[in-house]
Parts: structure tokens; C-alpha cells; sequence
């Protein structure tokens, strides 16, 4: 048959924002075809993600992945975002890594012949993190390095400082697709000066106030915990798969210092496939001789939103969150929520980033096993997600503005 014939087409459009889905639909084809799609993007480091998925078409010659099982591949059933969440990189142990979130991350989707592999038709979908309007200001103010996105519209905005390195390097796009939803964001890089970060942010004129939220995970939701203990004005704070407990390095604020947990080094294993495996290498902070690390929640009059995942082999989140809210509620508070994602692994990202399952881990010095299962895990960040806006929607502000751009595109 003609090739010509057949598109691939990316709806509503080539363009949309990170967090957004996409319909993925070829049309042309022969009836009843088998047909393979396949995605590729290229993150700032050169990482190579792959995913692919056989379908085959209907009798009038159409595949919808919104309809259509995938019958095999990196995936299997009916998955719209499948060939999104399913990426995974050619080289392994990779994050997706995106350094500059004023371009966006380009998904190259292929539908190639079931029978001979020849290229029948492609369209590249560009996933924006940046709405229009949206500003970006990098801030060096004092000892505080971070960027700042501030949404298009009239404001005030509630204020958000988001908690999220990586590797030593700020990530930006959570902030920037929080921001979105009309938030104002501070991205911090610097963690050590958080609380001239929550000044400054409140001083912000695009900031209502007069309570901040906090978003964090892993190591940094400890340091989100520190901060709603030890700082006034924060109402909301997002701990994602973090510690009760400080870990790492000591937590010092102003004559206060707070030792980091110690690791149980013979609770570390080593999986088949010569992964570290450090989930139980974190004793139970609450035990007496492990208490001077534990991170005074009792003092904090935020409300919180713990989201763990149960798989999470960077360590026991489960355990640290609901020993959290223990603390929080023999003190007389119930002022948390604790959510739980079975399946799901340590890094719960924004939607459709792909699953990261296994990384270098800077404490360890090697790479460790990060768990959950790529499915699951995707779901759990869509509802996560939703969460999140509706949480800080329902602490920091009883309304947002109403925002004047184009709805339609996000």
C-alpha cells in the first residue's frame, strides 16, 4: 500500500506541557496490520530512552492507543501514556535529566511496518514545561541560589519553595510545572540557607502569603521537615518518600545541630544483579540512642501531606511517615495526611517522567536499587500529582486568581 497514505498524529497537539497527556493515533493503515510504535527522546546529558509497543490495526485501518491494546513490547494492554512512562534509557542506572526547562523535551514517535520494520510514518511531540507569560528569574541574593517562576496573571499567587536537587544540581522542571498551576516557585539549589530562602520568598510582591508551602523528596524531606519545625510562616509542606529523621550530613540551625542517623552497614545488600540494595540500612530513629536525629515535627503548626511509596528501596518511607505521624498525633495534631503507593519506587516524579528504577546514589558512591514497577509507578504520580495542586490549593489559599492565559493549552 501507499505510505504516504498513512499519518501518525499526535492530538490535541505536537505541543503541551509536561504533565499533560497526549493521543497517540496512526491512521492509513491496512486493516488489521500489525504495526510497532516507538518512542525515543535525548535528555541534556545525550541519555538515549527507548520504549516500544506492537499494535495491531482495526478494520478501518486505525491504531488509537487510547483504545488499542499493545499486544508486546515494553508494555502490554491499553495504556495511552505507555510509550512515554515506559521510556527507559540505553544506558543503564539513568535519570531523565533536564537542565533547561526553557526548551522543551522532544519525543520522537515512530509507527513502523509489523513485517518489515520500514518506517511508515513519525511526528515528534514537544513537552513544554513553561506555559506563555511564565517568568523565570534566576536569584543570587545573599547566600541564596535558586530560580524563581512566576505565572502569567494578576496574582498574588500562593508561594511555593520547592526542595529538589539531584546529584548536587537544581532541578527545575516540578517547579516550573507547579508554577503552572499558579503558584509562585522558588527552586532551590542551596539548601543550606533555607531560611533566608522563606524570607525572601515572602517578601516577594507576587507572593500572598502570609504562609508558604514546602515540596520535597528524599534527602530534601528532611530538610522540608526541619524547616516546618524550626520557621514560622510555613502552612503546607509536601513530603515525598522522605526521613523523620536528619540523614547524611549534621543539621545545624542556629544553636541547634542535629546529628545525621547513623547507617546500620550490615543491613545493606546486594541484589542478583550486583545492585546496592541500602532500603534497611537506616535504623529506627525513634529507638533512645537515635533520637538526638529525629526532626522535632511536634513543634511544627503546618499542615502536612506525606506520600510514600511502598516499594522504595532508598529506604523504609512507609515506616519513617507513619512514625511521623505518630509523633504528630500523641502530640494532640492531626494535621497531616499520609498517603501510600504500593508498587511505586523512590523517585515519584511529575506525570509521565519516565521510572527511574536503579541510580547512582552520591551517599553510597554507587549505584543503587531504587524499586517500584514502572506501571504502578506511573499511576502513582498522576494521582500524586493531583494531590499535591489540591493540597497546597486547600492550605495556602481558599482561592486562586483567576489566571489569563489559555487554558486550553495546558
Amino acid at each position: 500500500m501507499a505510505y504516504s497514505q498513512i499519518r501518525l498524529k499526535i492530538l490535541p497537539s505536537v505541543r503541551c506541557l509536561f504533565d499533560k497527556m497526549v493521543q497517540v493515533k496512526v491512521e492509513g493503515l491496512a486493516p488489521h496490520k500489525q504495526v510497532q510504535l516507538r518512542s525515543k527522546l535525548v535528555d541534556d546529558r545525550g541519555v538515549i530512552f527507548k520504549a516500544s509497543a506492537l499494535y495491531k490495526a482495526d478494520e478501518t485501518g486505525q491504531v488509537d492507543v487510547y483504545r488499542a491494546p499493545s499486544l508486546g513490547g515494553s508494555y502490554t494492554g491499553v495504556e495511552p501514556m505507555g510509550l512515554f512512562w515506559a521510556l527507559a534509557p540505553e544506558t543503564p542506572h539513568s535519570k531523565l535529566l533536564k537542565k533547561n526547562v526553557l526548551s522543551p523535551t522532544l519525543v520522537e514517535i515512530e509507527a513502523l511496518s509489523g513485517e518489515t520494520g520500514e518506517v511508515l510514518a513519525s511526528e515528534t511531540n514537544e513537552r513544554q514545561y513553561m506555559t506563555e507569560g511564565m517568568k523565570r528569574i534566576p536569584v543570587q541574593e545573599g547566600r541564596i541560589r535558586g530560580v524563581l517562576f512566576v505565572p502569567p496573571g494578576k496574582g498574588p499567587f500562593p508561594g511555593v519553595v520547592d526542595l529538589y536537587t539531584f546529584g548536587g544540581r537544581l532541578t527545575e522542571p516540578r517547579a516550573s510545572l507547579l508554577a503552572n498551576k499558579g503558584f509562585v516557585v522558588l527552586a532551590l539549589l542551596d539548601l543550606e540557607y533555607f531560611e533566608e530562602a522563606v524570607s525572601y520568598l515572602r517578601r516577594q510582591p507576587e507572593v500572598k502569603g502570609p504562609g508558604i508551602g514546602i515540596i520535597a523528596i528524599s534527602h530534601s524531606g528532611g530538610l522540608a521537615l526541619s524547616m516546618s519545625s524550626f520557621l514560622s510562616g510555613i502552612s503546607a509542606t509536601v513530603c515525598i518518600n522522605g526521613c523523620n529523621a536528619n540523614t547524611v550530613i549534621p543539621l545545624h540551625y542556629k544553636d541547634i545541630v542535629i546529628p545525621p542517623l547513623p547507617p546500620v552497614m550490615k543491613n545493606i545488600k546486594i541484589t542478583e544483579s550486583g545492585l546496592v540494595d541500602i532500603r534497611d540500612a537506616l535504623p529506627d530513629p525513634s529507638l533512645e540512642k537515635n533520637r538526638a536525629s529525629l526532626i522535632p515535627i511536634e513543634r511544627a503548626s503546618c499542615q502536612f501531606l506525606f506520600a510514600v511509596s511502598e516499594d522504595d528501596h532508598n529506604w523504609n518511607s512507609v515506616f519513617f511517615a507513619k512514625q511521623a505521624a505518630a509523633t504528630l498525633r500523641n502530640h494532640g495534631k492531626e494535621s497531616f495526611k499520609v498517603v501510600t503507593y504500593p508498587k511505586a519506587g523512590h523517585f515519584l516524579e511529575v506525570p509521565h517522567m519516565p521510572y527511574c528504577s536503579s541510580g547512582f546514589h552520591g551517599a553510597v558512591g554507587s549505584d543503587v536499587v531504587f524499586g517500584g514497577e514502572p506501571k504502578a509507578h506511573s499511576e502513582a504520580q498522576l494521582d500524586l500529582w493531583e494531590k499535591v495542586q489540591e493540597f497546597f490549593k486547600s492550605h495556602l489559599d481558599n482561592y486562586l486568581p483567576t489566571l489569563s492565559f489559555d487554558l486550553s493549552y495546558m
